[in-house]
């Protein structure tokens, strides 16, 4: 009888203890681990020590390198009949953007057919003072100056030819072609159809390649002494949040600007991707070493803000990674310094972390 009561306790047990076998290999199958693809989103960075520094912010403008354009002005007069680019198109050099019609073209077409026919008539009169000559009848002089006639006619129609070919004359269209001296972006445009080009037009169009860009930055009068040529600085864009482009300052004004009341600075860029366009805002900012101590510091991009506190995200590997709440010593616009609390050499997501964030809440 005692038997038959045990085999139903010894049942029992089993399955609680098969139960508890699943219920620990389900927790650990649940464990958050990122993946190859979300591996590939992210960035880690090294906890360093570093310098206190301030953070000085300025604004400035885009702009194209003035040093790498090439500006249009017209060498003839007349109305633009047709143009074929907008502003930020990419052109090819020798490709037509507009056309002229000029009056300059027609009478460069009459003196060039003026020449062909004055030329066939000094060639007749050559051949018949060659002639003359052989019979004795025709000086040496003479023969010399029915040739140099010829020559002075061949001489004059191909300064108009190369006139018109200069100004890219199209004798089917009866216009002059603006044609792109180089390749690159249309950054400038002023012509349109119907336009009148003189000799005091502003230059049609401008080009630029944008490879290196300028940027403008504004200096007021309290940040003089907090700004100097050759600084390193992070510059930012509306256009594209959270990223950072590298930059120097290379050039310092040495007067204020009489309209916006501060003094220029300018930034050259380099902009292979060509993301930089001519017409952004940009924010500079500038980081100013206060000296001092040396501080453990995280990028302050690595930062969560959740539910009233700071928080980040320490990477030990794929499947261990920690939740760390902080509590800065100081803090500016690029850095986030400890005393305590964060140790050099530790490992902070610092992109897309903030889904990795809610993943591990979760």
């Amino acid at each position: 009888m005692k038997k038959l009561i045990l085999l139903p306790i010894l049942g029992l047990m089993l399955v609680y203890g098969c139960g508890k076998k699943e219920e620990i290999k389900d927790t650990k199958e649940d464990k958050f681990c990122i993946d190859k693809g979300l591996k590939a989103k992210i960035t880690i960075e090294p906890v360093e020590k570093r310098s206190v520094s301030e953070s000085i912010n300025l604004t400035g403008n885009i702009t194209y390198n003035a040093d790498h354009v090439v500006q249009f002005n017209s060498l003839v007069e007349g109305i633009i009949t047709k143009t074929t680019f907008s502003l930020g198109d990419y052109v090819k050099k020798g490709q037509v953007l507009a056309e002229i019609k000029s009056t300059e073209l027609n009478s460069m077409q009459s003196e060039s057919k003026s020449f062909q026919s004055q030329i066939a008539v000094a060639q007749r009169n050559l051949q018949s003072t060659k002639s003359m000559f052989e019979d004795g009848i025709a000086s040496q002089k003479d023969l010399m100056q029915a040739q140099s006639e010829l020559d002075v006619l061949k001489s004059s129609l191909e300064n108009v030819r190369a006139n018109l070919a200069m100004f890219s004359a199209s004798s089917e269209r009866s216009v002059f072609q603006i044609k792109a001296p180089t390749e690159g972006y249309i950054v400038a445009k002023n012509i349109s159809p119907g336009m009148q080009i003189t000799d005091g037009s502003e230059p049609l169009f401008t080009i630029s390649d944008l490879k290196e860009i300028w940027v403008l930055v504004n200096v007021y009068t309290s940040n003089l002494k907090n700004v100097s040529e050759n600084m390193l600085v992070d510059v930012t864009t509306p256009a594209y949040r959270g990223e950072i482009f590298k930059g120097k300052i290379k050039m310092m004004a040495k007067v204020f600007d009489a309209d916006e009341h501060v003094l220029k600075a300018r930034i050259v860029m380099d902009n292979q991707n060509l993301k930089l366009k001519p017409g952004m805002t940009a924010d500079i900012i500038i980081d100013k070493s206060l000296g001092g101590e040396m501080l453990a510091a995280v990028p302050a991009k690595a930062a969560i803000f959740d539910n009233n506190r700071d928080y980040i995200l320490i990477y030990k590997d794929d499947c261990t990674i920690e939740t760390r709440e902080i509590h800065p010593t100081l803090k500016n616009n690029n850095w986030i310094y400890f005393d305590k609390g964060v140790k050099e050499g530790e490992m902070v997501i610092t992109k897309n972390h903030l889904l990795i964030h809610e993943r591990l809440k979760n």
